[in-house]
């Protein structure tokens, strides 16, 4: 398949075309942007492509001992789009879909298929993605969140055990928001604030 590059070069665009080898490959290269659809790809295999492998792998041995449960991390980020973040969203959609169709293929098994869709959570990954800003990171998401602070991973694996036991005999194919109320809010400003006489 043709490797496409595109990208920003002296205030203006430009888009790269047979990049895979030799002359365009060099070309691409030196516009700065090659790769993007690598990391498309790349994003899918790791947040869509694994949980549908995971799924198709564990669903024969479950349902050789009688059933069970299986329970994907999705994200909001599935549920709504996020600026500069559209592999990602476009992955954890599918993981939570995946689910639906998995639960609904599987149930006649035994097997239980749920996700989790976490909010901003408090992990390593908040380096990975802002480096020296982390912190200011940590403050724009616990901001964004109407509990006031970022989720903690041992809030999520709460909700995972939920989905995995008994308790959750009768829930499958659902998506559990764990957001801190992220997803609750319209983002609309708050109009008690501009109500007469406040």
């Amino acid at each position: 398949m043709p490797r496409v590059a595109a990208g920003r070069f002296g205030g203006k665009v430009a888009v790269v075309t047979a990049g895979g080898a030799s002359i365009g490959a060099a070309t691409a290269a030196r516009f700065a942007r090659e790769g993007a659809l690598d990391s498309w790809n790349r994003v899918l295999e790791v947040c869509l492509t694994s949980t549908f492998l995971g799924i198709k792998l564990s669903a024969p041995l479950l349902s050789r001992f009688g059933g069970g449960a299986i329970v994907n991390t999705a994200s909001i980020s599935g549920l709504g789009g996020d600026a500069g973040m559209a592999s990602y969203n476009a992955a954890k959609a599918g993981v939570i879909n995946l689910t639906r169709a998995a639960a609904v293929e599987y149930a006649t098994l035994g097997i239980r298929v749920n996700c989790v869709c976490p909010g901003a959570i408090d992990t390593r990954a908040t380096e990975l993605l802002a480096g020296p800003r982390a912190d200011e990171l940590r403050r724009a998401h616990a901001e964004a969140h109407p509990l006031g602070r970022l989720g903690r991973a041992d809030e999520v694996a709460g909700a995972v055990l939920f989905l995995a036991s008994d308790e959750a005999s009768f829930i499958t194919g659902t998506a559990l928001v764990v957001d801190g109320g992220v997803t609750a809010k319209t983002g609309l400003p708050d109009m008690l604030r501009f109500a007469e006489g406040r």
